[in-house]
């Protein structure tokens, strides 16, 4: 079910502040952090701005200045210097009547006095780097001499309140990933495939059109991929082979897709197979079938290796070790999920650098986080003359008092197109 838009805002709102309640406060304490301090223009948002901002706020106006501060009591504060304000979310802390925006930030911070003072710039995470050069020039005139010394960047606070995920947002993700695969198994059945008809440009469009009939933000454009007799693969990853040698559905064909959206402000990513019976057929080639298997096999491997404390790197070079002595052709490159896509956490393998990922594959797992998990084998057909096929998959799943589970299961067998 799609809740109308103004069910989806409370629900939003609920989370929200919940949120602020909860998870910004041992974040920042955990990060070692007595202030953190967001500023951006109107257009040129800083993407956690967006994350902080209560429905139905769509962006900053003119400017807007969030500011997160611990009192020396150790209590938390949460205040907004902005032109419209937050009620219920922020305090608003600025009259513009009274003074300019920045002479007022620099008031607030003289009274709260902090000792560390994040600020979102940095060299490995675009999450963190959400301050422009401008607003860094006015930030640091604000702080003066005294308090300038005492900023740091505030990446890992920023990548942790976004990769965060609170009780309420796990259970509602589970029923998310499941209208993604409910979206999957239509676009595999004859209500959109006619072998010999239609294409995988016409299948790829149906999934963006039906993603937005449905009131969903598709965050990429979706993919469709043959792979056949005769018909290799191609490119060094899904998604990539742009110029394909046919792209008419036809019987014996194995097909791929990968599809992602936003709703209620959490990302899906998922890819899975279908099979297009040929007219003797009432199952697929037991080779196809063992490849998935194998898939599968290389999922367990790398989500029992996700533990937290680990670094994606850590996870990634234990899990292709042991892929690779049970004897799978593997190929991992797993991200987190939830605000966005490709969202904040650490990256576990990318495509092209399979020995590791500097910076982003050095931070850590934690709990209650949500993760894409997505891989591909490689694995000769024996039905297919000794051919290779990619068994490409990717399920999101969580990671949740120590352990990973599926959000929404995951695909065991092909999806069959008679």
């Amino acid at each position: 079910m799609i809740f109308p838009l103004r069910q989806q805002t409370d629900i939003r709102r609920q989370w929200l502040s919940a949120r602020l309640q909860t998870i910004l406060p041992e974040i920042m304490r955990r990060e070692g952090f007595d202030m953190w301090i967001i500023s951006a223009r109107e257009y040129n948002e800083d993407p956690v701005l967006l994350s902080l901002l209560p429905e139905p706020a769509i962006g900053a106006r003119r400017r807007t200045i969030l500011l997160f501060a611990f009192t020396p009591e150790g209590h938390f504060e949460a205040l907004a210097l902005d032109r419209y304000g937050y009620p219920g979310f922020y305090t608003a802390a600025w009259n513009p009547g009274d003074e300019a925006q920045f002479d007022c930030l620099a008031r607030l911070v003289r009274r709260f006095d902090p000792q560390r003072i994040a600020l979102n710039f940095s060299q490995t995470f675009a999450f963190g780097d959400g301050l422009s050069h401008h607003e860094y020039t006015l930030l640091a005139a604000a702080l003066g001499q005294t308090y300038l010394p005492r900023v740091a960047s505030g990446e890992r606070l920023a990548v942790g309140w976004l990769e965060r995920r609170i009780p309420a947002e796990i259970a509602a993700y589970s029923a998310i990933v499941a209208l993604g695969h409910d979206l999957i198994r239509h676009a595999y059945s004859r209500a959109v495939i006619h072998p010999g008809l239609t294409t995988t440009h016409d299948v790829v469009w149906w999934l963006r059109q039906r993603i937005h009939d449905l009131g969903l933000r598709a965050w990429f454009h979706p993919t469709v991929e043959i792979q056949a007799p005769g018909q290799a693969i191609e490119a060094p990853a899904p998604g990539m082979n742009r110029t394909p040698a046919r792209n008419v559905i036809l019987p014996g064909d194995l097909l791929h897709c990968d599809v992602g959206f936003i709703y209620l402000g959490l990302a899906t990513d998922q890819q899975q197979h279908a099979y297009v019976l040929r007219p003797a057929e009432s199952a697929p080639p037991p080779g196809l079938e063992a490849a998935l298997r194998t898939g599968n096999r290389l999922q367990d491997i790398l989500m029992q290796h996700m533990q937290p404390g680990k670094s994606g790197n850590a996870v990634l070079r234990a899990a292709l070790a042991q892929a690779a002595a049970e004897g799978i052709d593997a190929s991992i490159y797993s991200h987190p999920l939830g605000y966005h896509g490709h969202a904040a956490g650490p990256t576990i393998g990318l495509w092209d650098q399979q020995q590791g990922v500097p910076g982003s594959g050095d931070y850590p797992l934690f709990d209650d986080t949500a993760y894409s998990i997505e891989l591909n084998i490689k694995q000769a057909v024996p039905e297919w003359n000794q051919q290779i096929v990619r068994i490409a998959l990717e399920e999101d799943a969580v990671l949740s008092a120590g352990a990973m589970r599926w959000l929404a299961g995951r695909q065991t067998q092909l999806h069959l197109i008679d």
